[in-house]
């Protein structure tokens, strides 16, 4: 006879089996990771399986119950199978990747379209192969360790951090919704997975260094985009995604402004830059120079599309600056630290960089009470960097 424990440490195999309990009560194991109550017996000489209902739904305790009635049944002359098909009816057990689609369907309009769109390709990637046609209530915290520690091979650790996140919050939703009786990666400690190693972006701060830097950059004889968003990027203090995504309908040569929409910053919420004269011509030559695309730097293949962090990336060594020296990344790091040895207000360096505002009251307040000492210092850093060589 079996018990609970044998029942659970039960693994699905690449074909269907099954384990004995009595009494013609036995344990189908599908490769799904399902595992169905069936009751063996003969009605009209014939063998037969009867569904029951699915673990742990339905318990052991209530299966052999359910068996001994089929029993009783069978000796009373009454055919048990429409009630067996009612059962088994009764019983839907939901998969893993039909939770995952309803949660997903059920937050998306609360998502950025790039958010939503980078979460699904890596839940298709990382977790569905894996854990799609599961059923979400018995996967375990030994399956989930194992389809993380698939990740963790990879050497991806900032990934599995994610993919973690993404699905906790499926096993959460589906408590909720009374699929699945507890999230099985709440047991899993951090200490069963290596640590990240945080590396800070290779950035410079010495004068010479930077000097030589932009020297550099000012040779840089690729394509147009690349070639002008490379030389605004020690000015702007962007992430290079932002930096690439700015369309015209961003840009307010009036107010001398740059609005970063809420969706392409990392913090959601719109940033501005101001425009320093050197930020200013530099977007002039763009303008006059652009095509029919609404962005500021579209790609040579699509107009439709922008260049990539990437395209900034290969044409950084493409002038031999190579990644220890120098990312486009770094270009914050190099900006925060310099400016902080000038003596600009640590305040407006912060809100410039668009660091997190704890207090989003706060920060709503600050981004118009810093904007005019931002603006002097963003002109004081281009008079800086122009200086320089």
């Amino acid at each position: 006879m079996l018990n609970n424990s044998q029942i659970k440490a039960l693994k699905p195999k690449d074909t269907l089996y099954r384990v004995t309990d009595s009494h013609g009560l036995v344990v189908e194991v599908k490769p799904t990771g399902v595992l169905a109550w069936r009751y063996r017996c003969r009605i009209d000489g014939k063998p037969t399986m009867l569904t029951i209902g699915t673990y742990p739904k339905v318990s052991l305790a209530e299966a052999r119950q359910s068996r001994d009635v089929f029993k009783a049944q069978l000796k009373s002359g009454i055919d048990p199978r429409n009630q067996a098909k009612e059962k088994s009816e009764e019983v839907v057990s939901k998969t893993f990747g039909m939770m995952y689609k309803e949660w997903y369907e059920h937050n998306l309009e609360t998502w950025t379209e790039g958010y939503a769109k980078d979460l699904d390709e890596r839940c298709q990637k990382h977790l569905l192969p894996f854990l799609r046609d599961r059923d979400i209530s018995i996967i375990t915290a030994m399956d989930m360790l194992e389809t993380f520690k698939r990740i963790e091979a990879r050497g991806t650790l900032n990934m599995l951090k994610k993919v973690r996140g993404y699905a906790s919050r499926v096993f959460r939703y589906s408590v909720g919704m009374g699929d699945c009786p507890f999230d099985p990666t709440r047991d899993l400690p951090q200490d069963v997975f290596k640590k990240e190693v945080v590396k800070s972006y290779a950035h410079i701060t010495s004068k010479q260094e930077l000097a030589s830097v932009l020297k550099k950059i000012n040779g840089y004889n690729g394509s147009f985009s690349v070639r002008m968003a490379l030389m605004l990027a020690p000015h702007v203090f962007l992430r290079p995604n932002e930096l690439v995504s700015i369309q015209w309908e961003d840009v307010n040569f009036d107010e001398k402004l740059i609005r970063i929409k809420p969706q392409i910053m990392k913090m959601k919420r719109e940033h501005l830059v101001p425009m320093s004269g050197y930020v200013e011509d530099m977007l002039k030559q763009c303008f006059e120079a652009r095509s029919d695309s609404q962005f500021v730097f579209p790609g040579q293949r699509s107009r439709t599309r922008p260049i990539t962090p990437d395209s900034l990336r290969a044409a950084l060594r493409s002038v031999d600056i190579g990644p220890d020296v120098l990312t486009t990344h770094g270009f914050r790091h190099t900006a925060s630290t310099l400016l902080n040895e000038q003596g600009w207000s640590a305040d407006a360096i912060e809100k410039q960089l668009s660091h997190e505002e704890r207090n989003k009251i706060r920060g709503t307040y600050n981004k118009a009470e810093y904007l005019e000492a931002r603006r002097e210092m963003m002109s004081g850093w281009s008079m800086f960097l122009a200086d320089l060589f």
